[in-house]
């Protein structure tokens, strides 16, 4: 493996795989890497010595700002004019969270009315080890109110372990706020939650959080939104989206279309993105797969598995050369490359390979590869600003801008 694995609190996707992975490490098959595209890219440094950052992202504010979200509980503002990180946290919530293996505080999302309502949202795991996904409001424009905490939901983790949390929250073209969770943690999903519609875990959540439909419950405060797959059914939670999913690690929306990207760190032997068009009801009700299968092949039982109903991966990856975890990032919708609009952009966590695809219809085309845009880090997320550039985070504390070469 050509990086070096942190040694402490191993960042949020490679602990399920370095402690869970059962299968071969090629995972079948040698996968080709996409070619080199006629033109290149490169990362131009935005600003280092970060504390294990892994997201960062930007209201619809017109601010300029950026928000990064550090894994031990901490949010910073970077100044994109200026290029300088504010002294004062826009949110410390470091006593309050559990940071074990991939535990932290691991999502932020603003509200689609920020700029009105100044309300954003967190995931983040509890001193219990469980996940929280609480709403703030604001104290100023560049600080948030730590007594405005509400708990929008509280989700049980299973006991001691501290893998497949996911993280990723955001807000979907339709106004509701999507959750993703893994499935617990341990090998091969041992509570066998991603396929159970009776847990939430191993799921992806739609949630109504400008209404209280259970004012009664203080760990319940949001409403099911019309249209959710199974409301009112006799099996399956009014929370769930979808299903079938293992540790969803970094999920987006495209602006442009409404398309859902999924990426999905794989057990041992593939590694996968999954695509839920706006034309086909962006996931409701689909069963990714998980833990029946591992990308496109059987995982339980290893041969001969019911494929029926499940949704394959759009694009997938084996182990191959070290290769171990992907990150998922987003569908570019910037102005200043336009040769990349609709180029959708994904990650490895331990090679730093950068790689990209253009959706259409319904298939990965122009696949390609960007030597350039390999950090020589750990890449643990990318990040968008308002104006929809990229970035790309990395566990060693660095952020970088995509830019044109």
């Amino acid at each position: 493996m050509r990086k070096s694995i942190h040694a402490f609190g191993i960042v949020v996707l490679v602990t399920s795989l370095v402690a869970c992975s059962g299968g071969s490490s090629s995972g079948g098959s040698t996968m080709t890497p996409p070619p080199h595209p006629a033109f290149t890219l490169k990362l131009e440094p935005i600003i280092s010595g970060l504390s294990f950052p892994v997201f960062a992202t930007a209201p619809n504010d017109g601010s300029n700002r950026l928000f990064i979200v550090e894994k031990g509980g901490i949010i910073k503002i970077l100044n994109l004019a200026t290029g300088q990180v504010l002294a004062t946290p826009f949110l410390n919530v470091s006593s309050q969270i559990a940071t074990s293996g991939e535990q932290g505080l691991l999502g932020l999302a603003f509200h689609p009315n920020f700029d009105q309502n100044g309300f954003f949202y967190v995931n983040l795991i509890n001193l219990n080890g469980d996940t929280e996904i609480r709403r703030y409001g604001l104290l100023n424009q560049n600080q948030a109110d730590t007594t405005s905490a509400t708990l929008v939901i509280r989700i049980d983790q299973p006991a001691g372990l501290t893998n497949h949390k996911a993280g990723w929250l955001g807000f979907g073209p339709d106004g509701f706020l999507y959750v993703a969770l893994g499935d617990g943690g341990g090998g091969g999903d041992p509570g066998e939650n991603a396929e159970n519609l009776n847990s939430l875990l191993g799921k992806m959540l739609r949630l109504n959080v400008d209404n209280d439909q259970f004012p009664a419950d203080p760990d319940r405060n949001y409403a099911i939104p019309p249209g959710n797959p199974f409301a009112g059914a006799i099996a399956g939670l009014d929370e769930i989206w979808s299903y079938g999913l293992r540790n969803p690690w970094r999920s987006s929306f495209d602006h442009n279309t409404g398309d859902f990207y999924i990426a999905d760190v794989g057990q041992g032997r593939w590694e996968e993105v999954n695509v839920a068009t706006q034309a086909s009801g962006r996931g409701a009700g689909s069963n990714f797969g998980w833990d029946i299968m591992e990308g496109s092949v059987c995982h339980e039982p290893i041969q001969g598995c019911n494929q029926a109903g499940l949704v394959m991966p759009l694009v997938e990856y084996d182990h191959s050369g070290g290769a171990c975890s992907i990150t998922g990032g987003y569908v570019y919708r910037g102005n200043v490359i336009p040769a990349l609009q609709g180029t959708y952009f994904y990650a490895d966590y331990c090679l730093g390979f950068v790689r990209s695809f253009r959706l259409v219809n319904e298939t990965a085309t122009e696949q390609a590869n960007w030597p350039m845009l390999d950090p020589n880090q750990s890449i643990t997320s990318f990040g968008e600003d308002q104006a929809g550039e990229l970035y790309i985070v990395t566990e060693q504390g660095s952020l970088y801008r995509i830019v044109q070469n």
